[in-house]
């Protein structure tokens, strides 16, 4: 598998791209709402179980914690893991993780829906694999194999010691007086630090459709983030078994369920599935790693290809000289270098290159597209089912068994892109198109809030600087930050994650850079006996210049995108709601601006107070 050849696809000629552009400008703007993300509805008030409630987990009863401690950590993803881990390789060993959830994983603690699997080939989605001496055992690792791995890590940097599981965040102050952070949390907690890390991951709070009378259904329901296996049955593998006599809908079609509904449609009596927007779902090809391959890795393997696959993948704009992934996510950059050296490899300019990768977009798109009407029997289905939108304007999805499903005779999908979505919900079902469907249980794969309401992402309810100054309204008008990281008025904070500057598709090599380079600033902090460490308004107002200034967002590119959570759900771009203002000149040139100014050792822009 590994060791074969990587070749471009060959995707059809036969495409018209004017007509094609065309059709893809009408069907976006079918889809297109007045409302934007205020579609969604929050899972607070009556709907807060749908986001607190942990059914992998019992509640826990302990004392409240209160306490001084040097770092405190929000999450236990990979943001937290690697934050923790960075930190305590520099010598900082008072770190104290806080995590809702009731073990580590983050998202692969929660998402434990049949079917759940990474979509980024595992061998460059799991970070630290050399360090921890570790090798998936397939290239797509599945859900269970990835929260272990999450364990072996907290485990490998004495992660767990002082973690505190099931616990949330309420308030965050800063406290002038005691030049520290003073947390408190739903369980009583009252913890004073000295530097905070917010590390809650790009996709960490489910949200509802906001479909009228949602909260009428007296059937059962749940998010797939919260799977209810005792309603349905069965483990992460499938057998539903319980799902044998119902009728189920599922609200959604994005990567969570392209996985799901094929082990919904095995299983339920009848399922319906509500389309909106197709998805882009391609061959998974999945398989075991290769034992011959793994013996013939050198050291730096996974840097190399996690470069060759974010380049390869995400960059629109940075050829890959060679694909180590080979998979559907470097293959319109495979094709366009294959076409490239067919020419000869003329130093093209950038909007040439542009206009070449273009075309193929199109081209792989319409190889998808008659890739599902050899799959679909039913004409009108295939049809319904086919994206009519340019490479990543949705999240890219590959399953083999998503297609077949809707063979099934007991499987209907309900394409609701003409009315811009569920026009109802009763006590016994859905309505769309002006027909009630009657369903035992909804499904709501409705994904988690992108919004730029931060308050609304972040989740918790207070978090105030210097001078009582809100985190929410400081950010109201976009990013204000040095390196994307931390904010002037808001002394020993930091931020990783997706704001002003590391913006890469693959998301933990991002989280990997982030977390270095902040135990780097902690660490120097504690060297110089410095008690403050922020950045100075003139550094961080030059940063927020810049970063808006040559902002390396196509932005005629997402706005002309159907709608979906990476363009505002088809609002004007103000900023790019999952990535944020990324770095003008790419990932790996803003990775390398960290290492120069780390290696300068004058902490450029920060001011350390005592």
């Amino acid at each position: 598998m590994h060791r074969m050849k990587c070749l471009p696809t060959q995707p059809p000629d036969d495409i018209d791209v004017p007509t094609l552009r065309e059709k893809y400008r009408l069907e976006a703007d079918r889809r297109r709402r007045p409302d934007g993300n205020a579609q969604y509805r929050a899972t607070s008030g009556e709907f807060i179980d749908f986001y607190e409630s942990d059914p992998h987990s019992p509640p826990t009863v302990r004392d409240p914690v209160a306490e001084d401690t040097d770092v405190v950590i929000l999450g236990a993803g990979f943001s937290g893991l690697l934050v923790g881990a960075r930190l305590k390789q520099a010598g900082i060993t008072d770190v104290r993780i806080i995590e809702m959830g009731g073990d580590v994983g983050g998202t692969w603690y929660w998402n434990r829906y049949p079917g759940a699997q990474c979509d980024v080939e595992s061998y460059t989605y799991l970070p630290l694999l050399e360090e921890l001496n570790y090798i998936p055992k397939e290239k797509y690792s599945h859900g269970p194999e990835i929260h272990r791995y999450c364990v072996r890590i907290a485990k490998h940097f004495g992660l767990f010691e002082r973690a505190l599981f099931g616990t949330i965040i309420r308030a965050l102050r800063w406290d002038r007086l005691i030049k520290r952070w003073r947390i408190t949390t739903n369980r009583g907690d009252e913890i004073r630090a000295r530097f905070f890390v917010m590390g809650p991951g790009p996709l960490n709070k489910p949200k509802l459709p906001g479909v009228p009378g949602i909260e009428r259904f007296k059937g059962h329901s749940f998010h797939t983030s919260r799977w209810d296996y005792n309603y349905t049955g069965g483990d992460s593998a499938g057998g539903l078994a319980k799902l044998a006599d119902k009728r189920v809908a599922i609200i959604g079609t994005g990567a969570t369920a392209v996985q799901i509904v094929p082990h919904v449609g095995r299983d339920a009596k009848h399922l319906y599935v509500f389309q909106r927007t197709p998805c882009y779902v391609d061959e998974r090809g999945n398989g075991p790693t290769d034992t011959e391959w793994m013996k013939s890795l050198k050291p730096g393997w996974q840097a190399e290809r996690q470069r060759s696959f974010l380049l390869g993948s995400m960059e629109r704009y940075a050829p890959c000289d060679r694909d180590l992934v080979c998979d559907g996510w470097t293959e319109i950059n495979r094709n366009v270098q294959a076409k490239l050296a067919a020419m000869g490899n003329p130093d093209l300019p950038m909007d040439k290159w542009m206009e070449i990768r273009e075309v193929e977009d199109y081209r792989v798109m319409e190889r998808l597209r008659r890739r599902m009407e050899s799959i679909v029997k039913d004409k009108k289905t295939a049809e319904a089912l086919k994206p009519y939108y340019r490479w990543l304007c949705k999240r890219p999805c590959f399953n083999d068994d998503y297609l077949p499903t809707f063979n099934r005779p007991n499987v209907t999908l309900v394409d609701v892109s003409g009315s811009k979505g569920v026009e109802g919900i009763s006590e016994t079902g859905i309505i769309a198109g002006g027909t009630e469907y009657e369903v035992d249980c909804i499904i709501y794969a409705s994904g988690f809030e992108v919004t730029d309401d931060r308050k609304r992402r972040f989740a918790i309810e207070v978090i105030e600087g210097r001078d009582s100054v809100s985190l929410y309204d400081y950010w109201a008008e976009g990013y204000k930050t040095l390196h994307g990281m931390t904010a002037h008025g808001f002394p020993n904070f930091f931020f990783i994650g997706y704001s002003q500057g590391a913006a890469t598709g693959s998301v933990t090599t991002g989280l990997e850079m982030q977390a270095k380079h902040i135990a780097y600033i902690v660490k120097e902090a504690f060297a110089r006996s410095a008690t403050l460490v922020e950045p100075s308004q003139r550094a961080q107002d030059e940063w927020v210049r810049m970063s808006r200034e040559k902002l390396f967002i196509d932005r005629q590119f997402w706005q002309l995108c159907t709608p979906s959570f990476y363009n505002h759900e088809g609002e004007a771009l103000s900023s790019y709601p999952v990535f944020g203002e990324p770095y003008w000149a790419g990932f790996y040139a803003f990775d390398q601006l960290m290492k120069e100014w780390r290696d300068k050792g004058d902490l450029q822009g920060l001011v350390l107070g005592t």
